[in-house]
């Protein structure tokens, strides 16, 4: 295991008891004003004084750890943007942005560089070539550590064979402790059909600080992972950072079905389930993570939310047959 993302996560999760990860990125920034189709990662050059917002609101909720602006900071998706020839330096900025956030508080809160997919396959499936991957996610890494990231968090992935790329090039430049999640979007599976337990798995034995899961289809299907996780983890935390819900589009505009109340009740389930780092991923917004925080330290009590994982997930199971036949 990395063992300085060990003691530090170790370390605080004995201090506070679980911590809390912060919400969503991209809604809040296209709130404050970035435009559909914009990189959000462009931010971090043209307008900081967003991004340090973005960072002090989910602070000032009470987040323990705060994710860089730089989720498709790899070559590959700012390629899109013609921004891949400032990789590193886009990177090091969103770093030193949340620095700048988290330095001058009273209390410790960490800075996880995020890390994206690189939104190719790897071959055989696709065309990227192993090594080339590696070499991507080194670049990334490279620049979060020059910023003073404190971990890379490794996010949103579907396949193991892009995790491994991920690890490896994160480790041929920086010896910052590494944590990942996964998106189960199917039945409790990944796109790529990696379930719960054989990411666990092969996660413990790549040694990473923590694992676990984040963004996915539904509540149910992440909550079902991440009980799989729990029951081969060991000692390692285990990591949720799920869905506000489930997304609908309300005329234009894309929203989700998950209010606050629903994701204190989900931090609540996760937490008695032995999930120690507890946030929120698409949807979720500075008044999620407040009811995650107060409902984590029983400053707000849980919320009576009609939720059944097992049944939910059953219901849904139906409907996909349904519509396969």
């Amino acid at each position: 295991m990395d063992g300085a993302a060990r003691s530090v996560l170790t370390e605080l999760i004995a201090e506070r008891g679980a911590l809390v990860v912060d919400g969503a990125t991209g809604t809040q920034l296209m709130a404050a004003g970035l435009e559909a189709g914009d990189a959000p990662e462009r931010l971090n050059l043209d307008r900081p004084e967003v991004v340090h917002g973005l960072h002090e609101s989910y602070v000032n909720v009470g987040s323990d750890i705060i994710l860089t602006n730089t989720f498709g900071g790899s070559r590959y998706r700012l390629k899109l943007h013609k921004l891949d020839d400032r990789v590193v330096e886009i990177n090091r900025e969103a770093a030193r942005h949340a620095r700048d956030v988290v330095d001058p508080l009273p209390r410790r809160v960490l800075v996880a560089g995020s890390i994206g997919p690189t939104g190719e396959l790897i071959a055989p499936l696709g065309e990227l070539e192993p090594g080339d991957a590696v070499a991507a996610f080194a670049e990334q890494a490279r620049g979060l550590s020059e910023g003073g990231a404190d971990l890379l968090w490794i996010e949103t992935m579907s396949s193991m064979e892009e995790v491994e790329a991920a690890v490896q090039g994160a480790r041929t430049v920086s010896d910052l402790p590494i944590t990942v999640t996964l998106s189960f979007d199917t039945a409790g599976r990944t796109m790529m059909g990696v379930t719960g337990t054989q990411a666990a798995i092969r996660l413990r034995e790549l040694g990473v600080a923590a694992f676990g899961a984040n963004c996915g289809n539904n509540l149910a299907d992440t909550e079902a992972a991440l009980a799989e996780m729990v029951a081969v983890a060991g000692d390692t935390p285990v990591i949720s950072k799920a869905n506000a819900g489930i997304p609908h589009w309300h005329g234009t505009e894309l929203v989700y079905s998950g209010s606050p109340d629903v994701m204190g009740a989900h931090a609540d389930r996760t937490r008695r389930a032995g999930v120690t780092i507890i946030g929120g991923c698409c949807g979720n917004d500075p008044s999620h993570l407040a009811a995650i925080r107060g409902v984590l330290d029983g400053t707000l009590p849980v919320p009576d939310v009609d939720f059944t994982p097992a049944k939910r997930a059953a219901t849904a199971t139906r409907r996909r047959s349904r519509r396969r036949g």
